[in-house]
């Protein structure tokens, strides 16, 4: 009868260490590093809308302007620039802001630095990190491998952004200067920007302080001062300037 309640005992010790094991092997198997790929797309066609300037374009051009950003992070930081280059579209007017971006955001004192072009102005922002107010949905999907849950928010008081975020890669990021949530954005789409940011591939791989490299060039200026410069500019460019007010703040 001892015989059979210690091999029992073993038999539950063996149990818990596995399971503890599992436990501490799942915990390993979250992403505090690397860098993940992201395509930006968005449609020409659609952003141009019924533009008499561009009307006789649309026959010329491919409907997807494509770009591609790398997203380099650690648990200390993010560092978010131009990728692998792209298709050139046969046009230089009327193509979406945004393509050579810099973002830099700092997880420990909670700020930011971008590099952000319109048209022929290059800003360099220095601020605090956005705060954005998401509501968590039970949709998921998955993306680049990773299991993906949806989130909502509201940007420039009616702008609907959407995002897919993974809590296996515990960082409060994503692409351009977006974040907040529990995990890390491998999805975001603006549908009034006919834009997406969708990861292609993450990568694994250890990336020290040293690495990031802030960026420097712009005129200094911080979120609130940008939004309204480009207001100002651009108030009688009617849905063309509001998106760009949009372009400069996700």
């Amino acid at each position: 009868m001892k015989t059979n309640v210690k091999a029992g005992l073993v038999t539950l010790l063996i149990g818990l260490f596995c399971l503890i094991c599992s436990s501490f092997a799942a915990q390993a198997q979250l992403v505090s590093s690397g860098k993940i790929e992201f395509e930006r797309k968005s449609n020409l066609h659609k952003l141009w809308g019924d533009n008499s300037w561009m009307k006789d374009e649309k026959d010329k051009v491919k409907p997807f302007y494509v770009r591609f950003f790398d997203l380099s992070f650690n648990t200390h930081r993010s560092w978010y620039k131009p990728g692998r280059e792209a298709e050139t579209p046969k046009i230089t007017w009327g193509l979406p802001p945004g393509a050579e971006n810099v973002v830099v955001q700092d997880f420990d004192s909670h700020t930011l630095t971008a590099q952000k072009t319109l048209y022929e102005q290059t800003f360099l922002i220095k601020d605090s990190l956005p705060k954005y107010r998401w509501k968590i949905l039970s949709e998921v999907r998955e993306i680049a491998g990773y299991k993906c849950r949806k989130a909502i928010t509201i940007v420039c008081d009616s702008v609907y952004v959407v995002a897919f975020y993974t809590d296996e890669i515990p960082l409060s990021a994503g692409p351009e200067q977006m974040g907040g949530l529990p995990g890390m954005i491998l999805e975001l789409a603006v549908p009034r920007l006919y834009t997406t940011w969708v990861a292609t591939k993450v990568e694994l791989t250890g990336i020290v302080d040293k690495d990031f490299v802030p960026p420097s060039k712009g005129k200094a200026s911080n979120l609130a001062q940008v939004e309204s410069l480009i207001s100002a500019s651009l108030k009688d460019w009617g849905k063309w300037g509001r998106r760009n007010i949009w372009w400069m703040v996700i």
